[in-house]
């Protein structure tokens, strides 16, 4: 009885954290393409595949909403993909390229809150037969 309960609420956190995520992203990255100075430099293309993959994370909120098998499937490929980003990122820093420490703490954290949602995609999935 209580995971009946349970199932349908970790959904709704699971997609409502997806899709605030996918605003801010969204947000934030426009905000700086308009010409909002965030008080760090600005690696284009990271700036670029963020703000592109906000949009992303707005489409694994409504998918996850609609089916847990795909809503886990989204986020592994979000968190993939996050994953070589912060990757090639972090050599790019590591040999000198003009990346902010900042951008990688946000990529970071981008990074992790995916494997989170991948987690609780994976919980539902296991769960719930959509």
């Amino acid at each position: 009885m209580a995971i009946d309960f349970v199932q349908p609420l970790v959904r709704v956190l699971l997609c409502t954290v997806a899709t605030l995520f996918g605003l801010l992203t969204i947000g934030a990255g426009s905000r700086v393409m308009l010409g909002a100075d965030p008080g760090y430099v600005v690696y284009q293309p990271l700036l670029l595949y963020n703000t592109v993959m906000g949009l992303g994370y707005l489409a694994t909120a409504f998918i996850g909403w609609r089916s847990s098998i795909h809503g886990r499937n989204g986020a592994a490929s979000i968190f993939g993909l996050n994953l070589l980003v912060l990757a090639g990122v972090f050599l790019l820093y590591s040999f000198g390229a003009d990346i902010a420490v900042d951008s990688l703490h946000a990529m970071t954290l981008r990074t992790v809150v995916w494997l989170a949602l991948l987690f609780g995609f994976w919980w539902l999935a296991r769960k719930t037969p959509n």
